[in-house]
């Protein structure tokens, strides 16, 4: 008998904030689910653990991926917990995993589960839904963004690289993990319990996107456009497009540029497996 199963297409682009440069970004996908990981991380912390925030950001997205395609019936908060544990664990014997500055990162998942689309998004990155009626559904967390904005005027106020730089930075890191803080994933699996988590039906969706806070510019730093348009210009150009233009407007605005990747999801459904 004929059964069906449920796959998605992926389309993705990542482009590192700087030629030569580790690109700090990850994305991923198996057949029912798709992963984003930003990492974060500061100069210094090279002395704290030796594989670095590239390694981290990575590191995490694969365990997620192999996790999510293994044990496909376990809750997106609890794998993520699983995959904190499991990167963690490939790193607390030679590096200083529970330091303010070691190495972290946001993480955005979309997974295809019977008739739904779950998403899970911690920290800064974003998860949209193009719903088929009515605007598209904007997953972010946006704990970090209201604390950063208090420490804008001293980052405003200290040379970038600087030693007072890297102190306010320190500082504001240290509201990471903690309650009335926010939340990245990091050396605690218990962070994944702080997670932005919900579902919405396949049948209402066109779409969805994952993308990092350097690709989610394009509407919440230079506002050119809208997230309506977002999704337009992603069915009409593809993801490399709407990097392209955040590129444009960093130069523009004389912003530095940031590592930017988007992992687009169409054609969620399922297919005949026999």
């Amino acid at each position: 008998m004929e059964g069906r199963r449920q796959v998605m297409r992926v389309t993705m682009a990542s482009v590192a904030k700087q030629a030569g440069r580790a690109n700090e970004d990850f994305a991923g996908a198996v057949p029912t689910a798709a992963v984003l990981t930003d990492g974060a991380g500061i100069p210094g912390a090279e002395s704290l653990c030796r594989h670095g925030v590239a390694w981290y950001a990575g590191r995490l997205g694969g365990h997620l991926l192999s996790l999510l395609s293994l044990v496909p019936d376990r809750g997106l908060p609890a794998l993520l917990a699983e995959a904190i544990e499991q990167v963690t664990d490939d790193h607390r014997d030679t590096c200083d995993v529970t330091d303010t500055i070691s190495p972290s990162a946001t993480v955005a998942v979309l997974r295809l589960s019977g008739g739904l689309v779950e998403y899970l998004v911690l920290g800064d990155s974003f998860v949209v839904l193009d719903r088929a009626d009515g605007a598209p559904l904007v997953v972010s967390d946006p704990r970090e963004v209201v604390i950063s904005r208090s420490y804008e005027p001293a980052f405003k106020a200290a040379a970038e690289g600087s030693d007072e730089y890297r102190r306010v930075l320190r500082d504001l890191r240290a509201n990471r993990n903690q309650p009335g803080g926010f939340w990245v994933a990091k050396d605690d699996p218990r962070a994944a319990d702080e997670a932005i988590t919900g579902s919405c039906a396949i049948s209402e969706l066109t779409g969805a996107v994952l993308l990092s806070n350097g690709a989610s510019r394009i509407v919440d730093r230079f506002g050119l456009t809208d997230w309506p348009g977002v999704m337009g210009l992603l069915a009409s150009s593809g993801p490399a497009e709407i990097i392209h233009r955040v590129r444009q407007a960093e130069a523009r605005h004389a912003v530095a540029a940031d590592d930017a990747t988007i992992a687009h999801c169409t054609d969620l459904g399922d297919e005949p497996t026999g």
